[in-house]
């Protein structure tokens, strides 16, 4: 019994050490301009970019391959944080591949759902819950507003519901730029200040 113990102990002592060396021997680093541009990106993995999600999204575009205008969930704003992490012109969204909405979470409506796990399956941030012919229900945190988990449901009882407006999710909004105010010290202006 003793010496079967050893010799499982010794054992895993050879194969830890072979695995930590070909860790470190083997390590393949990551581009560190791919890592900037997934960060800026939603994660929501929906392919409405054409790619499979929004790392091979970022890889295309630190290749050169994708435009910064293909993430309808980011919308202008991650289109303007993209152009200024890359150095080039910001640009529009491109219609081709959505429109910017705003923020959604999917909602099944658990009355109508017969539990087919169809939209478990297409689901890319496992953020349903459900068994097979039980009721399926969606993690609201977890969900990315993908869409993804629509079109397979045969009885067509998930809806997109927009997110709540609260303290955590709100943005102060940017100031609009009126003509107006783009000008400075205006001599009406100098005289109203004391």
């Amino acid at each position: 019994m003793l010496t079967a113990i050893l010799a499982i102990s010794l054992l895993a002592l050879v194969f830890g050490l072979i695995l930590g060396l070909s860790a470190r021997y083997f390590q393949v680093e990551s581009d560190p301009i791919v890592d900037k541009i997934d960060a800026l990106l939603p994660q929501t993995q929906c392919g409405q970019c054409t790619f499979a999600g929004c790392r091979p999204y970022a890889e295309a575009m630190a290749k050169g391959e994708a435009d910064i205008n293909q993430c309808p969930p980011g919308g202008q704003a991650t289109i303007d944080a993209l152009a200024e992490l890359l150095g080039v012109d910001s640009k529009p969204l491109n219609a081709e591949h959505g429109e910017e909405e705003e923020p959604t979470v999917a909602y099944i409506d658990e009355e109508v759902c017969i539990g087919c796990t169809l939209c478990i399956q297409a689901c890319p941030v496992d953020a349903i819950l459900g068994a097979a012919k039980q009721m399926h229900t969606v993690i609201a945190d977890e969900c990315t507003g993908c869409k993804l988990c629509i079109p397979p449901c045969p009885v067509e009882c998930i809806d997109m519901v927009p997110i709540k407006q609260d303290i955590e999710l709100w943005k102060w909004p940017y100031p609009e730029t009126t003509p107006e105010a783009s000008r400075t010290d205006t001599p009406q202006t100098q005289e109203a200040m004391p």
